[in-house]
């Protein structure tokens, strides 16, 4: 294995999903601005879109999730290259 190659500042993170407001736990070195506090506790915090208690595949409920508007950002974007 190569030595120096992986980050040594591992701390705890919260991680918020945003869709059922579940946070969770764990180390890692992504950095953020944001802070919240849990359990009297501060910790920078990631914003998710979608975590394991809001997954589909994981909680086995079928979700709608509206992509309509990323579709049409998409294809107004990318209009201008069409031949």
């Amino acid at each position: 294995m190569k030595k120096e190659i992986h980050p040594e500042s591992y701390r705890l993170v919260a991680f918020k999903d945003m869709s059922n407001d579940d946070i969770f736990i764990t180390k890692s070195t992504v950095e953020t601005k944001e802070t919240i506090e849990v359990e009297g506790v501060e910790y920078p915090l990631v914003k998710l879109e979608i975590s394991r208690t809001s997954h589909p595949y994981y909680t086995g409920k079928s979700k709608l999730i509206d992509t309509a508007g990323r579709i049409d950002k998409f294809k107004n974007k990318y209009a201008k290259f069409k031949k």
